[in-house]
């Protein structure tokens, strides 16, 4: 599968050399790097495009500002690709508005567009926008890449004598890496523990998404992205924790 990633800033570096380090080998990726500053509004794409971008069959948007939307239509024409993933991880870079237009123009090129929001919320068939809204999507160049990346799916084994974490596999990572770094240092971690460790293994990591409150949740997305992990991690311990009751007036063995 050929990939073009357009990047701005660290952001969307960090998920690209992820990618490389940890995705398919076959996989080519070339990146563009947009420019740092755009117009409110942008008359003539072209102007801020290059003369030729290299062919691709999935176009990543990892751009940190509202005006690589508005040449999206563009690239897809200069590139050949037939589906575009625009992280989400700030409505700052891509509000609601915008992202239902974007994926109206794309649609009506035959390109199928997603636009997850929080980023680590694309699922094989859907992605979220906000609280309880899904979007569904059918793609099979997006289904290849959500093989590998995507909404993280770990795989947690315990061991029942001890009920300390005894390994975890990554079923899928997150684009950014953190399922990775999660899944790495919960290893030897209690039962118990092992649900609030992954939130704050992914704080830690760093997650990039937005502290600031998102409507769509009436949360952050950091938040949001967190609570997505560690719910992932939380089912699968939830048989080996060992639960206290209190019983008011009764004093502890």
């Amino acid at each position: 599968m050929r990939i073009l990633a357009i990047i701005s800033g660290e952001y969307g570096q960090r998920h690209v050399n992820n990618i490389r380090a940890n995705g398919p080998k076959e996989w080519a990726i070339e990146v563009w790097r947009a420019p740092a500053f755009m117009p409110p509004v942008i008359d003539d794409p072209r102007d801020f495009l290059p003369s030729e971008l290299p062919p691709a069959d999935l176009i990543l948007s990892f751009a940190e500002h509202p005006g690589v939307a508005e040449l999206l239509p563009e690239i897809v024409k200069m590139t050949g690709a037939k589906a575009v993933l625009v992280a989400v991880d700030n409505e700052k870079w891509l509000p609601p508005g915008l992202a239902r237009q974007l994926r109206e123009w794309l649609g009506e090129m035959g390109v199928t567009c997603v636009t997850p929001k929080p980023l680590c919320s694309l699922a094989p068939d859907h992605y979220l926008v906000g609280r309880r809204q899904k979007v569904e999507y059918s793609d099979p160049y997006l289904a290849e890449f959500t093989r590998y990346f995507g909404r993280p799916e770990l795989r947690v084994e315990v061991d029942p004598g001890t009920r300390t974490v005894k390994s975890v596999e990554v079923l899928r990572d997150a684009v950014c890496g953190c399922a990775r770094y999660v899944a790495q240092n919960l290893v030897g971690i209690s039962a118990d523990d092992a649900e609030e460790k992954a939130g704050l293994l992914h704080h830690h990591y760093p997650c990039l998404a937005s502290m600031d409150k998102d409507p769509a949740y009436g949360d952050t997305l950091m938040h949001v992205s967190g609570n997505i992990i560690k719910e992932q991690v939380g089912e699968q311990v939830k048989p080996y924790r060992r639960i206290q009751y209190i019983i008011p007036g009764v004093k502890a063995e």
